[in-house]
């Protein structure tokens, strides 16, 4: 069974820390991000999310968003699954969408990605 708490990197170096996981599946933690929009420096910004509880079997399914501070105005929301590969290694597979404010409902196009 995958275990969410703890420290997480990803395939571009950033990594994320499940801090606080409670017995209800809701975590928090924070993520510290290699890749910004703005260039420069790595930043740390919190993280809120669920897992979804499972008995004995099957591997949970989780979401959380980050609100990315400081330096930049947008937000981040993932969705996963955490699996063991064949080695014991405990693997998150994610797909995220980010979204930044714009200016208008004309610029919303632009927004997402």
């Amino acid at each position: 069974q995958c275990q969410l708490n703890g420290v997480w990197r990803n395939d571009q170096d950033s990594l994320m820390e499940i801090s606080v996981l409670r017995d209800n599946g809701d975590f928090q933690g924070q993520y510290l991000t290699q890749v910004t929009l703005a260039g420069g420096c790595a930043q740390i910004s919190p993280l809120r999310g669920a897992q979804q509880q499972l008995g004995e079997e099957g591997w949970p399914t989780f979401a959380f968003t980050v609100r990315w501070e400081k330096f930049s105005n947008a937000t981040t929301a993932f969705v996963g699954q955490c699996f063991v590969d064949a080695g014991g290694k405990e693997i998150l597979s994610t797909t995220w969408l980010l979204r930044e404010a714009v200016g208008s409902l004309e610029e919303d196009w632009k927004a997402t990605r």
